[in-house]
Formats: C-alpha cells, sequence, structure tokens
C-alpha cells in the first residue's frame, strides 16, 4: 500500500468524523441495549443507559479486536483505502443513521457501515476492491444473527417456562426483575464489543493508508479506549425514539421475557464477536425479542411491526452504499 500524502489536519478530521460515528452507534442502537428492561420497569430510563454505558465500555476488558481485524482488512482492499474512501464510508452511513434515527426505524449502524464501505469503494475502484470471504461472513449474518437471537431467546424461554411452572406469576415477576439486570448487563458487554471494534476497524485501516501505523502493528492503544469510551457515551445519551418500537410495539413484554430476550441476544453477540463477524445488534435483539413472543403463542407477535424492520434491514447496505458513493464523490472534491 502507499503512503498517502495527506495533512495532519485532514488525518485528524477523519478520526473525529470516526469516532462521530461511534457516537452516534451508541446513540442509535442505545435502544437495543435498554429497551427491554426499561419497558418491562424494572430500571427507570436515565438508570438503564447508566448501566448500559459501563458495561459498553468494561468489554474493552473482555474482548480480543477480531471484530476490528475483520472490518480493517477483511472488507475492500486495504490498497484501494483512502482518505476519501474513509470520507464516503463515514459520511454515508451517518446519514442512513440520522435518517433512521428520526423516523424512529431500528436499523442497523453496523451494516450501515459496511454498505458505506462497500459504497465507497465501488465508487474508487469497482467490484474488484471487494473483499468476498469477509462480505459474505458479514452478509450471511444479517440472516443468521436474527435467526439465532430467535433460536436462544425462545430457548431460554421454554426452559424457564419450565423450570418455573408451579411458582406464582408474582414470584417469577420479582425474581426475574432482579435476573433481568444480569441479562442486560450481558447484553450491554456483548454491543460495546462487537459495535466498538467496528469504529476501530476504519481507524485502522486510516492509519495504515496514511502510513502512521503498519499492518503488522497492533491497533494502538489510544483508539481502542477512544472508541470504547465514544460507543459509551453515545449510549449515555441514548436513542430515545427507538426504545418504544423495541420494548412494547413488536411484543409486550414482562421481566421473564426482558431476561430471555436479553440473554438469547448476549449469546448471539458473545457467539459472534468471538468469531470475529461485525453483525447487527438490532437484528440481534429484534429477533430475541419475536423469539420470546412467539414461544407464547405467534399472535403475541405484532408481525406487521417486525415485517417494517425486517425492510429497513434489507435497504440498509445498498441505501448506505449509494449515499457513501455521493459522498465519496463530495469528498474529491471538498478535501
Amino acid at each position: 500500500m502507499q503512503t498517502l500524502n495527506i495533512s495532519i489536519y485532514v488525518l485528524g478530521f477523519l478520526i473525529v468524523l470516526a469516532l462521530l460515528f461511534d457516537f452516534m452507534n451508541g446513540f442509535h442502537d442505545a435502544a437495543n441495549a435498554i429497551a427491554t428492561v426499561v419497558s418491562t420497569g424494572v430500571l427507570k430510563p436515565h438508570n438503564a443507559v447508566l448501566l448500559a454505558a459501563f458495561f459498553n465500555f468494561i468489554a474493552i476488558l473482555v474482548f480480543q479486536l477480531k471484530v476490528a481485524t475483520t472490518v480493517g482488512k477483511g472488507t475492500i482492499d486495504p490498497a484501494i483505502v483512502d482518505h476519501y474512501v474513509v470520507f464516503g464510508a463515514l459520511v454515508g452511513a451517518i446519514t442512513w443513521n440520522l435518517l433512521t434515527w428520526y423516523f424512529g426505524i431500528p436499523s442497523s449502524s453496523s451494516h450501515a457501515l459496511i454498505g458505506g464501505l462497500v459504497g465507497a469503494a465501488v465508487a474508487k475502484a469497482g467490484t474488484s476492491s471487494l473483499i468476498s470471504t469477509g462480505l459474505i461472513k458479514t452478509i450471511s449474518f444479517i440472516v443468521l444473527s436474527p435467526l439465532l437471537g430467535f433460536l436462544f431467546g425462545s430457548t431460554m424461554m421454554l426452559i424457564v417456562s419450565w423450570l418455573f411452572v408451579r411458582s406464582t406469576p408474582q414470584r417469577v415477576d420479582k425474581w426475574f426483575r432482579r435476573m433481568q439486570l444480569i441479562s442486560a448487563s450481558m447484553y450491554s458487554l456483548g454491543h460495546g464489543g462487537n459495535d466498538a471494534q467496528k469504529t476501530m476497524g476504519i481507524i485502522w485501516m486510516l492509519l495504515i493508508a496514511a502510513g502512521v501505523s503498519t499492518a503488522s502493528e497492533p491497533l494502538p492503544w489510544w483508539v481502542i479506549t477512544s472508541c470504547y469510551a465514544a460507543i459509551a457515551l453515545g449510549t449515555l445519551f441514548g436513542g430515545w425514539r427507538i426504545v418504544k418500537t423495541m420494548g412494547q410495539k413488536i411484543t409486550k413484554l414482562k421481566p421473564v421475557g426482558g431476561f430471555c430476550a436479553e440473554t438469547g441476544g448476549a449469546m448471539t453477540l458473545f457467539l459472534a464477536t468471538g468469531m470475529g463477524i461485525p453483525v447487527s445488534t438490532t437484528h440481534t435483539i429484534t429477533g430475541a425479542i419475536v423469539g420470546v413472543g412467539s414461544s407464547r403463542k405467534m399472535s403475541a407477535v405484532r408481525w406487521g411491526v417486525a415485517g417494517n424492520i425486517v425492510w429497513a434491514w434489507i435497504f440498509t447496505i445498498p441505501a448506505s452504499a449509494l449515499m457513501a458513493a455521493i459522498a465519496w464523490w463530495l469528498g474529491r472534491q471538498l478535501l
């Protein structure tokens, strides 16, 4: 890879832009971590976001940087990466995030970023710039992550129902109000571990392209810390518009259902992060919530709402890719 001839100001601007995306990721996806624990009445919103933000950041101590490696080196050809490509990818992803946040649509920040990378890379160098193996893993988990969330969430609900079949509803509610604090914490841990690393991957490829770092060197510690801090701060501010959709519009949740949905989502995120696959926390928790609802009865799920969310998922990568391609062209004129 040739070293880019860019000023320190442009490099700094793009790093700040990447951290802004990371902040917005936490802001946009905060609802995923707190919707169930808020909608079941276990925690008040402000206490819930404090809990979620804390565990978003603590993920720095738990997970290896496999997702960052996939994003930074395994989605598009590093040889074509320059500041225009990074600018286009980030602006495309941020624009899509803002639109879906404004309309209260729980789309995927993760797939908006992947779509942004694809759009900017194709705009510069065509489809030959894409790395199929990394993209196939990511795209396959668009389907697999909600299915795994559904499977784990519904299985947890069935197991819990069997274990507490002789307990009174009041006792079950009291018990799982406490348990849900653990499940929400574990989900937030998985959320921070997977999502913060996507921004690390973007900054990593930018630093390598600018000659500040090399592909053989480890990711600088300041990048890791700042990315975890940015997503935690975004979660702290919260994306309140999406909480109601995630927490109550798909299916009505009680604490036991919230516990099973969060646990199923956390299991999926831990699995994907361990495999180095960038997944959508939105897809994962939605699948888990649907799984919990359908384990009671199929009519407990508002399939029309779930269907609208699926359409948003389908459009996310192509829409953010188109926006990124336009942003790449604008970046060529402005930077």
